[in-house]
């Protein structure tokens, strides 16, 4: 099966070989497929919905990664700006706040569309914060009234006409393993921290990640199993950032995705320093997750089949049909980065992910000072990586 997006159009090419040779073409048409209006941040309006790719229906199995047009823009520039040079010299934000960076790029719109998306962004998060969940437990839904999973995952919706529809301007990126997810950008967390380098709550600041919790809701069945994996299972905030929060990152996202009705069976938290377990479950852990929190205080490794490589001794125990979040925020770069690249290769890992999340310490300028000696190699690199991730299905979003 061989699929392409082109120009808002999907083109599906099957062929059968038997006694007679018969083809098909299934043609998806966009309702809009007039690119200088798709380009144009200033249109009527109405060039954001032509941006959205045409939904596969769930009947097509093969994976579909449509990239939002400010991320293709980056992807096809990588070597023009000099991303490639692994330097603590290159600049990464001039991208949001230069106009002139979108000069040379093809698609001269850039610098309005990034700004429309951070504006949109910012929208999109005050409606979660009102959003009144009707959800408690999706899967627990699901299980007791598996004809009405239609209705139940609809009812995860930010807007009536789905979640791009927060998006006008077009720019999230589609998957057809999870929905929309957001476009991969620099400065990989939120892009306020482009406009301010030293404000160290946009440094981590998670309101910049995007869930299509409706989508991932589709994907559950009635026997799955949800699992967290967190590689770097710090519950306390990171220290040397000199930010006060009133709650960790990893403790974030989890109220993110209980608010939206995953509630997760195990979370399997490695952490490398030694943390006394009576802290961890007195002090650290929050209340609801006693149940499900599983405390390994060791270092991963990342030899391929040792029991402490989470991949491969807890990821492969489980199936298609669970649904799987991985984390992974190390801080050593020899033990992350071949974890990463074994998901990437491995299929038989990859397809069981559901969501991924992983902080890469590249050089570039604007994060110099914050990662220091824990740099290695160049945004090309982690841009390929996440990227090529997202092609294989997996929701790679960067990890603050």
């Amino acid at each position: 099966m061989f699929m392409k997006f082109r120009d808002g159009v999907f083109l599906v090419f099957g062929f059968a070989i038997g006694v007679n040779l018969a083809f098909h073409i299934l043609f998806f048409a966009h309702h809009n497929t007039d690119n200088d209006n798709m380009l144009d941040p200033l249109h009527d309006g109405r060039h954001g919905a032509a941006h959205q790719p045409l939904i596969p229906p769930p009947s097509m199995s093969s994976i579909t990664y449509v990239p939002a047009k400010v991320e293709q823009t980056i992807m096809d520039n990588l070597m023009n700006w000099g991303w490639n040079e692994a330097s603590r010299k290159v600049p990464g934000c001039d991208i949001w706040t230069d106009k002139s960076a979108s000069a040379a790029t093809g698609n001269p719109h850039l610098h309005e569309l990034l700004n429309a998306f951070l504006r949109e962004l910012k929208e999109y998060y005050k409606t979660i914060q009102k959003f009144q969940p009707t959800v408690l437990d999706a899967l627990k839904a699901i299980q007791s009234n598996p004809q009405g999973k239609n209705e139940i995952c609809k009812a995860l919706r930010l807007h009536p006409d789905g979640i791009q529809a927060l998006f006008p301007s077009g720019q999230l990126s589609y998957t057809s393993t999870s929905g929309y997810v957001e476009p991969l950008t620099t400065p990989m967390r939120h892009p306020d921290f482009c406009f301010d380098t030293q404000d160290r709550v946009a440094l981590m600041d998670m309101n910049y990640l995007v869930h299509d919790f409706e989508a991932m809701c589709r994907t559950l069945k009635p026997t799955s199993r949800r699992i967290l994996i967190d590689m770097g299972a710090s519950l306390s905030y990171h220290t040397e950032t000199e930010v006060q929060a009133e709650i960790p990152p990893i403790v974030h996202l989890l109220n993110l995705y209980h608010k939206f009705g995953f509630t997760f069976d195990h979370i399997y938290g490695y952490e490398a320093t030694f943390t006394e377990p009576s802290t961890v479950f007195n002090d650290l852990l929050p209340k609801e997750y006693m149940t499900s929190y599983h405390w390994i205080n060791a270092p991963v490794s990342a030899a391929k089949g040792h029991k402490l490589n989470p991949l491969d001794s807890i990821l492969r125990q489980f199936d298609k049909d669970d649904f799987i979040v991985v984390k992974i925020d190390i801080d050593t770069h020899v033990i992350e980065l071949p974890l990463v690249q074994q998901l990437l290769e491995d299929d038989s890992l990859n397809v069981l992910v559901d969501q991924f999340y992983f902080e890469h310490h590249i050089k570039f300028k604007e994060m110099a000072p914050i990662w220091r000696s824990a740099m290695h190699g160049s945004l090309k690199e982690t841009f390929d990586l996440f990227n090529g991730l997202r092609q294989k299905g997996v929701p790679a979003h960067f990890w603050p």
